[in-house]
This record gives C-alpha cells, structure tokens and sequence, in this order.
C-alpha cells in the first residue's frame, strides 16, 4: 500500500514522502496513528494544503523533544529490586519500569520512547537508549540494586556481586583443626 507521511517516522521516510508499506503495518499503526493518510489525489491535495501547519507542529515538537533531552542525557536513575547473591534478579526491568521511574525524576517519558530491545536482568549499572522524537535521541543510566545503600556502591564504581573467595591454605588448616579437635575430644572420651 502507498501512503503519504504526515511525520516522519523512524527507519521508513521524512513528512511528505510518498513510501509503500505491507498493509498490515498502514492499516494498524500509520493509518490508525494519523502518522500517514492513503496516497490519492484527494489526500495528496489535502496534505499540501495542511504542509505548513504540519511542518510548524513537527518544528514544535522537535524543539519540546530537545529540551527534554537537556534534562535527562546523561542522568542516572535507580531502581530497587530483589536479587539473588549472583546478582541474578528475581524479576526483570522492562520499559514500562523505566519510563515510571523517569516520570517520577520529573520528566514525562512514554514506555513506547524507551529503546530496550530485552529486559534487564541484572544488577548493576546499564545504558538505556530513550527515542524522544524523531532522531532525537538520549541515553541514560540505569543503577539496578537491591538498596540505596547498594546503589550508591555501585555509582561510586564498587562491585557488589564479588564472593568472598576463601584460600585453600587456610580453609586446609580450618578443617584440620577442626578434626584434631574432634579427635581430641574422641581420645579424651575413650580414656
């Protein structure tokens, strides 16, 4: 199907591009979305009637998009969750969770503008690509941790998932005291 672009859409074409779509993706987001009208005349007409006002609005929003890029490039956002000692969590971190938690940072994020292609998870601190219109783009990190306390660790560049490791010097000593002693109290026992 040919339609005509009244914005311009990621990876498919600029406003006022006539682009040809599978039908499927026209019929259930660019048509639905008014991101695009059918390619007649009428609605070739139509849209170069409206041009002007459609490229003040994409101006408009483009200009909103770069200042809500001045407020969130580059931050940091933490998220609490439970983990096992691995650092494995017990849940995941989707799209949704982080568009929340910049909303309640302070600045309005739709989970549709998050670029995560899997959900996250692990602890720790991970990139996160945010699509605020068009190519305008931010990127921002995301602190995973079990509390603030961890959170903080882990900004400051600490690793938490590091196990005390044991020498097998020392844990070789620890047992064989461990059976003297129990071979003593068995001796002292049979006397």
């Amino acid at each position: 199907m040919e339609v005509i672009l009244m914005e311009r859409v990621p990876k498919l074409g600029q406003m006022g591009e006539k682009v040809r779509v599978k039908d499927g993706y026209a019929r259930n987001f660019l048509l639905p979305g008014g991101k695009a009208l059918r390619a007649t005349e009428a609605n070739m007409a139509r849209f170069e009637t409206q041009r002007a006002q459609l490229e003040a609005r994409d101006l408009e929003k483009r200009s909103d998009a770069e200042k809500l890029k001045g407020k969130v490039d580059g931050k940091m956002f933490v998220i609490i969750r439970q983990a096992g000692e691995t650092g494995q969590l017990y849940g995941s971190v989707n799209t949704r969770d982080i568009a929340e938690t910049i909303t309640t940072g302070g600045v309005s994020i739709h989970r549709n503008q998050v670029d995560l292609t899997t959900p996250i998870k692990t602890l720790g601190l991970h990139k996160v690509a945010i699509n605020l219109y068009g190519d305008v783009d931010a990127s921002i990190t995301m602190n995973i941790a079990r509390s603030e306390d961890e959170a903080g660790r882990q900004e400051r560049g600490e690793e938490i998932n590091v196990r005390e490791e044991t020498n097998m010097d020392d844990l070789g000593l620890e047992v064989g005291a461990a059976l003297a002693e129990a071979g003593d109290a068995d001796d002292r026992g049979r006397e």
